[in-house]
């Protein structure tokens, strides 16, 4: 269950504000992954006992969702990108926010994201869509985005993909390829999501 399906109401003057719970929770999974949060070192950070926080969480699982919806709240560059760019420009802008971002990846892999500004990204995404008359606004957004999380996944590997040589002897035409490419991780996906969307403004759906 996500924190927004549960989220509790403050109910008394000196409650820890959920906004700063989600800030610190940012800052620890910005420095540390996934391990560095838990409910007592968001606490330690907010000068709290642990317990203070369970008056705004049912567990410790709510604290991924709000750091996750935090850092996209808290990117102005792709804030003002739902205002100003196109499609594939916001989508750019969005993998940029997930390589300075490493963890949310991972937790978007086991938390649908729900909170306020990822549903606004969604809106938008599917607006931008409907509005240029994709066919399937809903599906097509789903593939820009999924390709962009993968792509973000495994940024980090991608110096080691491109150092390690390529057998010819079975992949010839691919080790020729391998061996002269030079574009970046960012134009790589820059390339992909042109891809896309062209399958997106093309494609009917199935009669």
């Amino acid at each position: 269950m996500s924190y927004w399906d549960h989220r509790k109401p403050m109910q008394r003057a000196r409650a820890v504000d959920v906004e700063a719970i989600a800030r610190e929770s940012v800052g620890l999974l910005d420095a540390g992954g996934l391990r560095a949060l838990t409910v007592r070192a968001v606490a330690a950070r907010l000068g709290v006992a642990p317990a203070s926080l369970y008056s705004r969480l049912n567990s410790a699982d709510d604290l991924f969702d709000l750091a996750l919806d935090q850092a996209l709240t808290d990117d102005e560059y792709v804030q003002r990108g739902m205002g100003e760019m196109g499609i594939q420009d916001l989508m750019l802008a969005f993998h940029r926010h997930l390589l300075r971002h490493p963890w949310a990846c991972q937790v978007i892999g086991f938390h649908a994201p729900r909170g306020p500004s990822y549903l606004r990204l969604s809106e938008r995404m599917c607006s931008l869509l409907a509005d240029v008359n994709v066919p399937d606004p809903l599906s097509t957004s789903y593939a820009l985005s999924n390709f962009v999380i993968g792509s973000a996944t495994t940024t980090p590997v991608s110096d080691d993909e491109r150092s390690r040589p390529v057998d010819a002897s079975i992949a010839p035409l691919y080790g020729k390829l391998h061996a002269e490419h030079v574009d970046s991780a960012h134009q790589i996906v820059a390339t992909g999501l042109a891809a896309l969307l062209h399958h997106g403004f093309t494609m009917q759906p199935d009669s």
